[in-house]
């Protein structure tokens, strides 16, 4: 009984240490948007990058309260894609020369370990390793 206990501590501290992660990646991609230059193409991507980077956050909490290990599966899966959405527009940003890439560095670095985390965790939820056919996803089998 007091093992369980401990355990389930350890899960619920994990999932408060993610949610937090995943709260303040959504507050600096917010600043980032926001420092961007008022141009059509800076407030298009940053448009879609404020969307993805929030709904990592918004559904990593959502997954958190999962009603079955596929429920959790099937939102973890969501913010899988979204944290490699938001790695995207961050190298979109780049390429059009809207930022520095020094500038966007640790905040694409944080995307890219969200993403392992949330392969890893898809992996165990499903009991089971799979041999992935892009380096960071969980979503082709």
């Amino acid at each position: 009984m007091a093992e369980e206990k401990v355990a389930e501590n350890r899960f619920s501290s994990r999932h408060d240490n993610l949610k937090q992660r995943t709260k303040e990646f959504a507050v600096r991609v917010l600043n980032l948007v926001d420092s961007l230059p008022n141009k059509l193409s800076a407030r298009t991507i940053g448009a879609q990058l404020a969307r993805c980077a929030t709904s990592v956050a918004a559904n990593y909490r959502s997954a958190c309260r999962a009603r079955s290990n596929a429920d959790f599966i099937s939102k973890l899966t969501v913010v899988e894609e979204e944290t490699d959405e938001s790695a995207f527009w961050i190298e979109m940003l780049v390429a059009k020369d809207l930022v520095r890439p020094e500038l966007v560095n640790e905040l694409l670095d944080e995307a890219n370990q969200l993403t392992a985390i949330w392969v890893s965790s898809i992996n165990t939820a499903r009991g089971r390793k799979r041999e992935l056919r892009t380096p960071h996803s969980a979503l082709r089998t």
